[in-house]
């Protein structure tokens, strides 16, 4: 598993984690699945380590920065490349993890977006595998994707509505 994880980095990360600049606990456990999702976020993720190195924060800290960085929004994104790691971390420390102030209406709410997002990611990370290639799995994937793509506009919209109204709390 080493070894394979030193093919995988770039000479820039193996430079930072080797120098200490950066934990190899955060890289591996943090970082790693980041990169399974898909390949082009490789130079995302060199990005967010080099940003990050170097600033002495903990494991913690840069997991909080991490799922900010990688499945926050673009202006989070953008306040961590900026170097505002101190507001970024407060911003992320003050979403509360526990749902206890939520219904159970929202409770369900939430854990919906969280399912959607994760489906996402992973629809994303497979649209392009050359195994789903037959004829009965072609067929099926048009009829389902196109519906997708006729509820896309309605479902962005009501998506951004949310973002905003969810925004001022």
């Amino acid at each position: 598993m080493r070894w394979r994880l030193l093919d995988e980095m770039s000479p820039a990360i193996r430079e930072i984690l080797f120098r200490g600049a950066f934990p190899v606990y955060s890289y591996m456990y943090t970082l790693r699945p980041f990169m399974r999702m898909n390949t082009p976020r490789r130079q995302e993720i060199e990005r967010f380590v080099q940003v990050v190195a170097g600033q002495r924060l903990s494991v913690r800290d840069i997991e909080l920065l991490a799922q900010g960085y990688f499945r926050g929004p673009a202006s989070l994104r953008e306040a961590i490349e900026g170097d505002k790691l101190n507001w970024s971390l407060d911003q992320l420390k003050h979403v509360p993890e526990d749902r206890e102030g939520c219904n159970g209406v929202e409770r369900g709410f939430l854990r919906d977006l969280e399912l959607l997002r994760k489906s996402i990611e992973r629809v994303m990370a497979r649209c392009h595998d050359p195994r789903l290639g037959s004829r009965a799995f072609l067929a099926q994937a048009n009829l389902l994707s196109g519906g997708l793509l006729s509820t896309l506009a309605p479902f962005c919209e009501r998506m951004k509505e949310l973002h905003d109204r969810s925004g001022s709390a």
